[in-house]
């Protein structure tokens, strides 16, 4: 690339004048610098100043209009404001040292070559100076321009220093490749088995957060066979390590559940970019391990895995420190329902199955019909090819029964105050009983989802339970 760089947006400018009327050099540096040469959209802008980063801060946003508001972390020696849209973090250049039982460093004032040093990858080293002299010239000690150019992820320094100063860079190494599509050097990657143990000194929300880019990547499964090859998802996530193997009983072996999970995963990418369905794929056969059965006239068989898999969330996502929330029983219940629309494809479709299946999933049933669709990695074409068709078959058949019955969101025709009311009885058992039958006389197709027909029914079952009408 030929310098000097063109930098368009108006806020390095600004800082060139800043950082002239100060008389300090600053420079942008890592992330924007490394998407600029890749062109990739960056709406975060590290600057780092030969000098104060927070005095820097405050003088650009003086020249930006009195407005504009800056955030002071003075424990960090950082701030950040917000300009067209964009996120733009200040800090003065620092060296740092570190305390093997800590990734927090000790700081120190240091150079632009001491900031570059400290930094994860060589990609990330690169600087681009906003001083009125040079403004627009890269500034690349290690290379970091040719690391893109062959899709390398290298460290400035010894990776054996590199990570175990900083464990979490080995994740954000396999994160990097996983959203770039780069390889990481072989050096680097065999110190990163090398120091895996170190990644227990890191938050599990660090962790976590990594986890969840690498799930959000184009392609989670080159971030996850690095996990698993480099023997870190053992130590962060040893129930999805639990899934890889095969055994062999008589002849008879099952799948590798770990691939096949990663395949499932891959597949749903291509239709959503949400998190929480790309989580129900991680984790739609993660009681396989525990439900595996060896039976002599069938095989091997995980019966139940559904259900487990469902009782088994809350726990890992307490563990992952997920939120435990809706989101926890999105992917709950779609880790519960993923064998049914299967079992829809495998029987004759009937209207009372597809309206159970429709209640039972509610306003997720799109999303649950996306995760099975996903599961479909058989080889075999003509499988793969009548799998869908009958998937297609089910799908219709839940539009029309949507659209007749109103079951998606699920509000009962008859409130149990109706039928207290009704009945002039308080709150019991019957009460109970009544509204019950009424579910299940409209998803077995007995009477229709309407006020109508389940307020008669209600009162032919009341009458039957030896229940009077009130006058």
């Amino acid at each position: 690339m030929k310098n000097p760089i063109k930098l368009s947006h108006p806020i390095f400018e600004i800082v060139q004048r800043a950082a002239s009327e100060l008389e300090i050099d600053a420079y942008v540096i890592g992330g924007y610098v490394r998407d600029l040469i890749l062109d990739r959209p960056s709406k975060d802008i590290d600057i780092v100043a030969i000098g104060n980063g927070i005095d820097l801060a405050t003088k650009v946003a003086e020249l930006i209009g009195p407005k504009t508001k800056v955030s002071v972390f003075k424990n960090f020696g950082t701030a950040m404001l917000n300009f067209n849209g964009y996120e733009i973090e200040f800090v003065g250049a620092r060296k740092e040292s570190y305390n093997r039982n800590s990734r927090k460093p000790i700081v120190e004032d240091g150079t632009l070559e001491d900031d570059q040093n400290r930094r994860d990858f060589t990609i990330n080293a690169l600087a681009i100076s906003l001083n009125k002299d040079n403004f627009g010239t890269l500034i690349d000690p290690f290379g970091g321009l040719k690391d893109i150019e062959n899709k390398r992820l290298v460290t400035p320094l010894d990776p054996d220093i590199t990570y175990s100063d900083d464990p979490l860079r080995m994740m954000r190494a396999i994160r990097f490749a996983s959203q770039l599509n780069f390889t990481i050097d072989s050096n680097s990657f065999v110190s990163i088995i090398k120091n895996r143990d170190r990644i227990k000194i890191v938050s599990q929300e660090r962790i976590t957060d990594e986890l969840n880019k690498i799930i959000l990547s184009p392609i989670p499964s080159v971030g996850f066979n690095l996990l698993f090859d480099s023997q870190l998802l053992h130590l962060i996530f040893p129930l999805m390590a639990e899934l890889h193997g095969i055994e062999v009983i008589d002849g008879k072996g099952h799948k590798d559940n770990f691939y096949h999970t990663l395949q499932v995963l891959d597949n749903i990418c291509e239709t959503t970019d949400d998190l929480w369905l790309r989580w129900a794929a991680i984790l739609h056969d993660i009681a396989k391990p525990p439900t595996k059965r060896f039976e002599k006239s069938i095989g091997w068989t995980f019966h139940g895995h559904e259900d487990k898999g469902a009782q088994m969330v809350p726990g890992i996502f307490k563990k992952l420190k997920l939120p435990l929330d809706h989101k926890m029983k999105y992917v709950q219940k779609l880790v519960r329902l993923h064998l049914r629309p299967i079992a829809l494809v495998k029987d004759i479709v009937s209207d009372s199955a597809i309206r159970r299946l429709l209640f039972d999933a509610g306003e997720d049933i799109d999303d649950l019909m996306k995760l099975c669709t996903a599961d479909i990695t058989t080889k075999n074409k003509r499988k793969q090819s009548q799998y869908i068709q009958n998937f297609e078959l089910v799908k219709q058949k839940l539009i029309d029964i949507e659209e007749k019955d109103m079951l998606r969101n699920w509000q009962p025709p008859i409130s149990g105050e109706h039928i207290m009311n009704t009945f002039n009885i308080g709150p019991s058992k019957p009460v109970g009983e009544i509204k019950n039958s009424i579910k299940e006389a409209i998803l077995e197709g007995d009477i229709q989802n309407n006020y109508e027909e389940a307020h008669k029914f209600m009162i032919e079952l009341g009458l039957k339970m030896g229940l009077k009408t009130a006058n």
